[in-house]
């Protein structure tokens, strides 16, 4: 591609991506299934904007996967690191043997040999660390149970190609070509599977016995991990200090690349050298400052890839056999399913996690086009075997999207939330006046300052990892799901005054609300909201109290941000308090209107503009430029103090 002819793929790509992204976006499908769906129109079997050259843009584009895992090794602490090795070589392993093993078996039922069963499946068993991670980070999963393991199982998946590209040759008719791999064709064929256009010319290890390539190696990770250390902190300390974001942003592209080249001359896959020092780095204070100023090209990147994946779809081959190919991906997807799952409960993952971490992962990935490549190459496979099955895994890679909504809209609301459900709820023989149910940063708050002022109160728990680190520091937490009649019932709510609900799951709350109004209707429930969307949805459940997350922390900010400013301290507080009471009002009115966009947003406006006009009238007021000090009286009557308004209107009568 020159001159016109790589602008105007430039601007068909860039133009697909910005028309189908945000509306696969709007319709809930996700950026990936919007990426892929772009690819499939402009490619060469729909508008035929984009043809052979599309290879070629893979090839640049899987550069995205290498900046991906730098940007997931910064997030990692090398100690995080360290206690995720068992579920990286417990969990990674047990899925890649399992898979290989038994979509090996499928092939031999297909009347495949031996050698090319076990190829097919040793290349089938592995993901798409690109998709996957991107689904996950987008619906906000990788935090999670499922989104911890998938991202163990697909660091090993992609630790393990390396020695995949040297059994492949192994495995051919006889074994003569297994010396190709120690060579030219390791290193190349290891560049082009993390790939990015990094493995032309020879590789560093070419030629070298067994014992210098370990060296070489050894000497490439350590010299990543030293660097790291000692001398890119210092280099990007002096390059800050030129406050030329730009320069900061070409460094950041330049540790990167060099990075990939460096794996790419030993022969080991790039992404794996960019994770390493993604990790090394995880602690540097220029963290978030790499962080952002890679995002950017690993999202153009990554989405170019996936538009490429699209475009690469064989539809003339789909079409031409299409019972045959829909049967191999519904194969490929079921048995990964069967051994996802079967891991995840064997792994202690609750129910719901684990549906989450087997439809993630049940796809074939993109090392797959390399790979399958590469044992054409050395005659382990033919074209006749080879052609399908790259359409195979492009097909299951492009219903991945597909597969976690299906998982997240149709199984999860029918099995519910399950996390931890290995565990039996703690037995509770309480009788206090208060039950709280959900002990984290907002719960515990709460927990303290009652206990404190000698309020004893039940604390119900349903992280049993947190219950157990309360419990070590002296705390009285009981385990056990507070939506749940029976356990309520044993923590004495039946006698208790007050429940609080400092969940974190909108859901749930709701689910206790509703608990609580049929079985325990004395109870007074006073509800923590992370936001006022939140908050809306209490006010339509009839909730009462309503206690919004940072509503008081925000007040006390803007109240010192005032008094900095030259205000009184009581006219900020005056403020403050007449800005919660309006704002109050306003989310309960608001409420009732919020499926009403345009209503909703006119009105929102207008409150705006009138809390403003208030304050700023309150403020020119005569009454507030000649009060000097604390007006008892009116900060009573505004903080709304019942005592002070019964004595009001005594003084009336």
């Amino acid at each position: 591609m020159h001159g016109e002819g790589f602008f105007y793929q430039a601007f068909v790509y860039l133009a697909a991506a910005v028309v189908s992204v945000p509306i696969a976006k709007r319709l809930g499908l996700g950026s990936v299934l919007g990426y892929l769906i772009a690819g499939v129109a402009i490619g060469p079997f729909a508008l035929g904007l984009v043809g052979e050259e599309g290879q070629d843009v893979m090839h640049f584009a899987e550069f995205g996967v290498v900046m991906m895992l730098f940007v997931v090794g910064l997030e990692l602490e090398p100690g995080r690191l360290w206690r995720l090795r068992g579920p990286i070589l417990g969990l990674g392993g047990l899925q890649v043997a399992l898979s290989a093993g038994l979509l090996a078996a499928a092939a031999l039922a297909f009347g495949q040999p031996w050698r090319a069963s076990l190829a097919i499946g040793l290349v089938l068993a592995l993901s798409s660390t690109a998709i996957v991670l991107q689904t996950l980070a987008e619906k906000g999963l990788m935090k999670s149970d499922a989104g911890q393991s998938s991202f163990s199982v697909l660091l090993f998946q992609d630790i393990a190609v390396i020695p995949l590209l040297a059994v492949l040759p192994l495995l051919a008719s006889g074994g003569g070509s297994a010396g190709a791999v120690t060579g030219h064709g390791a290193g190349h064929a290891a560049g082009q599977a993390a790939g990015h256009g990094a493995g032309h010319g020879t590789t560093w290890v070419e030629g070298l016995p067994a014992w210098g390539q370990t060296l070489m190696v050894i000497g490439a990770v350590a010299a990543i991990v030293i660097a790291g250390q000692f001398l890119v902190r210092p280099a990007f300390r002096f390059i800050a200090g030129t406050r030329l974001r730009e320069i900061f942003t070409a460094a950041a592209l330049l540790l990167v690349i060099g990075i990939a080249l460096l794996m790419t001359k030993v022969g080991l896959s790039p992404a794996l050298g960019t994770f390493l020092a993604g990790v090394v780095l995880a602690n540097s204070e220029y963290r978030h400052e790499l962080e952002s100023d890679i995002e950017p090209f690993k999202g153009l990147l990554l989405g170019l890839f996936f538009i490429a994946v699209g475009a690469s779809l064989d539809f003339a081959l789909i079409a031409g056999a299409p019972g045959l190919i829909a049967a191999l991906v519904v194969l490929l997807v079921v048995i990964k399913l069967a051994v996802l799952l079967g891991l995840g409960k064997a792994f202690g993952m609750g129910l719901d996690q684990n549906l989450l971490f087997a439809f993630a992962l049940a796809q074939g990935g993109e090392f797959a086009f390399v790979l399958f490549s590469f044992a054409l190459q050395n005659h382990v496979l033919d074209t006749a075997v080879t052609s399908p099955l790259v359409a195979v895994v492009a097909v299951s890679m492009a219903f991945t999207p597909l597969l976690m909504i299906f998982a997240e809209k149709v199984l999860l609301p029918r099995v519910g939330t399950r996390t931890e459900s290995r565990r039996p709820a703690d037995v509770v023989d309480e009788d206090n006046p208060v039950i709280i149910a959900g002990f984290g940063r907002f719960g515990s708050i709460v927990g303290r300052l009652l206990s404190a002022n000698g309020v004893d109160t039940t604390v119900l728990e349903i992280n049993s990892d947190r219950v157990d680190i309360l419990r070590k520091l002296g705390l009285k937490v009981f385990y056990g799901d507070a939506s749940r009649y029976d356990l309520l019932h044993s923590a004495g709510a039946e006698r208790a005054k007050i429940l609080i609900l400092t969940v974190g799951s909108l859901e749930k709350t709701l689910e206790m609300i509703e608990t609580c109004r049929k079985h325990f209707p004395h109870l007074k429930v006073l509800v923590r909201a992370d936001h006022r969307f939140d908050a809306y949805e209490l006010i339509e459940a009839d909730v009462e109290h309503i206690y919004r997350e940072t509503l008081d922390t925000s007040l006390q900010m803007g109240i010192d941000a005032l008094r900095m400013l030259g205000f009184r301290g009581y006219q900020a507080r005056r403020a403050a308090n007449k800005f919660r009471c309006l704002d109050e009002d306003g989310v309960r009115e608001l409420a009732t209107m919020r499926h009403d966009r345009q209503r909703y947003i006119n009105r929102a406006r207008r409150r705006i503009q009138d809390l403003e006009s208030l304050l700023q009238r309150d403020l020119k007021s005569v009454e507030e430029e000649r009060d000097a000090g604390w007006d008892v009286e009116s900060v009573r009557r505004e903080f709304g103090d019942p005592n002070f308004a019964a004595s009001e209107a005594e003084t009336r009568r």
